[in-house]
């Protein structure tokens, strides 16, 4: 049955309960969808119990929750501080030998023979675009749905981004849009596994092959995500991740670039250390720098913070993909509500985020800002996302430089036919109407946290009609 046409009242029937007035809690509302273990055990604080006839919390009604959330990020001091005050009192801070480590241990866990360690993910894209010869003058094709992470060092290397529309169902790049975009000064295809949901590589992968296109993977949010069992990043001529705060592998600030090509990941490793030759270590004066190059270099404290989250990650990511799961099972069928949709391939996701989309005519022309609200007050932290990329001013900003003046014809910098060039309807409607996200930490907690976020979206859902007064 539809989701335009399943009544509250069947989605009722179908979990079993009794009808509006009856008192929901998190074990009436547990199942163990197929392939999944039985429900984990309630945390120590019991889950708030709730009735469907009571008012909304924005209404003044008492809240479906009223415990914390898993806390990001995590530190276990007992196991976590032995290397990191190591470096720390050894007083060799700059990167060496534990960034080193760090390096092999990430390549291993994703099945690459090379990884860098840089400042961050907006880093590691920008020097993987220098070291693939991206220059002013190219275009690269990037999705709208992304942070800006991935379009600003697109646009230091003096490229022009150009953007290819989204598959609303997946909140990934529509493959099917992407040849159009192509012209003769495209270089380069940056697929972003956004959300941590893998994007459609089996299909991306083709069209760069028959276009002599560079593919960059933006996985800075899908940390030990699968397609075909290969871990996303390794799939392109180059794979960048990030380790900033609030990442699945955090940090507080960090990236790496991954690839099987020795020689590109020579240059890279030169050029995060001014240039110097490959291998030289950090801090040696009068080497000669060989190319151009930035500092980019990673610290040593951080690497042992890494390497001390890198322990559970593996862990946490099959628990978010549980819960995720077992979420989606319970929230599917409430009206108005459209969960992800992975690709065929896809064997693992990272869910560092859980998103789905909102269709405010089944809860009786509710606004997504008042649903929002609503779900925050019932203990529910959500968000609406990204704002759309491809029309905001940091681009036009951009193409008054004087390089980019220098760079491209007129006609390529007039904003408004840029902005009507670029136009995307889809991630228009995403990002304005229907997007709604929940972060990686509440995954980490047990089913009876799943629950009550499906209880609280449906006790939403029932009262829709009252909460049209808060708009």
């Amino acid at each position: 049955m539809s989701s335009t046409n399943f009544s509250r009242r069947e989605f009722i029937r179908r979990h079993s309960l009794t009808g509006l007035g009856a008192v929901l809690t998190p074990s009436l509302l547990t199942g163990s969808p197929a392939g999944l273990p039985p429900p984990a055990a309630s945390p120590a604080t019991t889950p708030t119990s709730f009735s469907l006839a009571e008012s909304p919390a924005l209404l003044g009604g008492k809240p479906v929750r009223a415990r914390e959330w898993p806390t990001w990020p995590l530190w276990k001091p007992e196991s976590d501080e032995k290397q990191l005050l190591e470096v720390i009192r050894s007083g060799i801070w700059s990167r060496a030998g534990v960034v080193s480590e760090f390096e092999t241990q990430w390549a291993a866990a994703l099945g690459v023979k090379r990884s860098l360690a840089v400042v961050n993910g907006t880093n590691a894209i920008m020097a993987a675009l220098a070291q693939l010869d991206v220059r002013g003058g190219d275009e690269v094709l990037v999705p709208p749905y992304t942070f800006i992470g991935t379009v600003a060092p697109v646009l230091a290397t003096g490229a022009m981004p150009v953007f290819v529309d989204v598959d609303p169902e997946t909140f990934q790049i529509d493959p099917a849009k992407i040849e159009a975009k192509i012209t003769p000064r495209t270089r380069a295809i940056i697929p972003v596994h956004i959300l941590g949901l893998p994007a459609n590589m089996t299909q991306i992968l083709p069209i760069a092959k028959k276009h002599n296109l560079v593919v960059i993977e933006d996985a800075c949010q899908a940390h030990l995500a699968e397609i075909n069992h290969r871990k996303v990043g390794t799939l392109g001529h180059a794979g960048c991740f990030s380790f900033q705060n609030s990442k699945n592998l955090a940090i507080g600030e960090g990236g790496a670039i991954v690839s099987n090509d020795d020689a590109f990941m020579d240059r890279c490793f030169s050029y995060h250390n001014y240039g110097n030759p490959f291998g030289m270590v950090s801090g040696v004066i009068g080497a000669g720098s060989l190319i151009q190059g930035t500092k980019l270099r990673l610290t040593e404290y951080q690497a042992a913070i890494g390497l001390a989250q890198l322990k559970r990650l593996d862990a946490q990511t099959t628990l978010r993909n549980e819960n995720a799961e077992y979420l989606k099972s319970k929230i599917k069928d409430i009206p108005g509500i459209v969960p992800y949709k992975l690709y065929d391939d896809v064997t693992r996701a990272a869910f560092h985020l859980f998103p789905f989309r909102y269709q405010k005519e089944a809860f009786k022309g509710l606004p997504r800002e008042v649903f929002l609200k609503a779900l925050s007050a019932e203990g529910i932290p959500c968000s609406k996302g990204y704002a759309p990329l491809n029309t905001m001013p940091y681009l036009n900003d951009t193409f008054q430089s004087k390089n980019f003046r220098k760079m491209y014809p007129k006609t390529m910098l007039d904003f408004k036919s840029y902005v009507e060039r670029n136009h995307c309807p889809q991630n228009d409607r995403l990002c304005n109407e229907e997007a709604v996200w929940f972060t990686q930490n509440m995954l980490l907690g047990t089913r009876a946290d799943m629950d009550e976020i499906a209880n609280a979206i449906l006790k939403i859902h029932t009262h829709a009609d009252k909460l049209l007064t808060q708009k």
